[in-house]
């Protein structure tokens, strides 16, 4: 069987985008799940955080599903749904669009660029609950913000959101970023354990000063990634909760891919955030799948050029990470 793919990435978050518009391909689930685990492999030629997969809608412009490297589903990807957005802007040129996620029909639009010349759109993330069954996350209240979960931690403050991605999120230091006790939280929250039965995103937010937050997220079914787009949108939430940023004002945020731009919107109770950010094109490329779907081989290869461009971005991050956290 022979695919076409799109690399791309959004804040150095990578994935393989499939046309299913364009191109007459029919995938089970099981299809969905091995092409994930194959093709997503580091290992290989291609290699990725994830498959964006972009369908036909009957309620939006596009659909979208995402399966992480390791086959599971994603119910949303705000890194992703910046590259599908901008995908079917230009398929159907259309400068604003509506995307059917798994939970939600979320707007995207294309946007004034955030560092240069990049690319850059606009994607609204929601819906936003606090709901602890809605991560689901077992303990016995009903919201988390800013409490100690002593399972994990004596010291540390966590806030808990789905949006509509499972998000456990906590302000540190410093001195706390630079330790291994990230990576032993998330591990455990994502193995077995009483309190996440389905696992959850784990971010570590340092508040720079106002208007900018550093996230580092460990994220379910990948690892620690260079950026998680809904876990940016989550963590400048819970900064503008916790009064560290202001609604409706920009945040700047950065990451280990670079950096994006985050608003957060609030009317009543009810809250959404626009993420807005680069969405990066890096190559076309057509695969050859064998029968069984555990390898294939590249045909063809075409680059583009954008990886530049979004090179002085990464390159002007990790200067400014490295000076306020290093």
């Amino acid at each position: 069987m022979n695919i076409n793919i799109r690399k791309c990435h959004g804040s150095g978050n990578d994935f393989l985008l499939i046309d299913e518009i364009s191109m007459p391909y029919t995938f089970s689930e099981e299809d969905r799940q091995n092409l994930s685990i194959t093709l997503c492999d580091r290992n290989t030629e291609l290699g990725a955080d994830g498959i964006l997969f972009v369908m036909k809608s009957d309620k939006a412009d596009a659909k979208m599903r995402v399966f992480n490297a390791d086959g599971s589903e994603a119910s949303m990807c705000g890194n992703g749904l910046r590259c599908v957005g901008r995908y079917v802007c230009e398929l159907l040129q259309k400068d604003e669009i509506r995307v059917e996620t798994m939970k939600a029909i979320l707007k995207v639009n294309k946007s004034d660029s955030i560092f240069n010349e990049l690319p850059t759109y606009c994607v609204e993330i929601s819906p936003v609950l606090f709901s602890l069954d809605a991560l689901p996350m077992n303990l016995n209240q009903e919201q988390l913000v800013n409490k100690k979960i002593h399972e994990l931690s004596d010291q540390l403050l966590f806030s808990a959101v789905a949006v509509p991605n499972p998000h456990l999120i906590t302000f540190v230091d410093k001195e706390m970023m630079r330790t291994n006790t990230q990576r032993m939280i998330s591990e455990y929250v994502n193995g077995p354990n009483q309190l996440f039965p389905d696992g959850v995103n784990v971010s570590f937010v340092h508040s720079v000063e106002k208007g900018v937050i550093y996230v580092r997220t460990f994220e379910r079914g990948v690892g620690f990634t260079n950026a998680c787009g809904t876990a940016m949108s989550a963590s400048s939430l819970i900064s503008c909760i916790l009064s560290l940023n202001n609604y409706e004002e920009e945040i700047d945020v950065y990451n280990n891919g670079g950096k994006v731009r985050c608003v957060v919107h609030k009317s009543d109770q009810t809250y959404w955030i626009e993420l807005i950010g680069n969405a990066t094109y890096l190559y076309d490329a057509e695969i050859i799948l064998n029968n069984n779907q555990s390898s294939f081989e590249v045909s063809s290869k075409t680059h583009y050029k954008e990886q530049i461009q979004y090179e002085q971005l990464e390159r002007h991050a990790k200067e400014y990470v490295e000076k306020i956290l290093f």
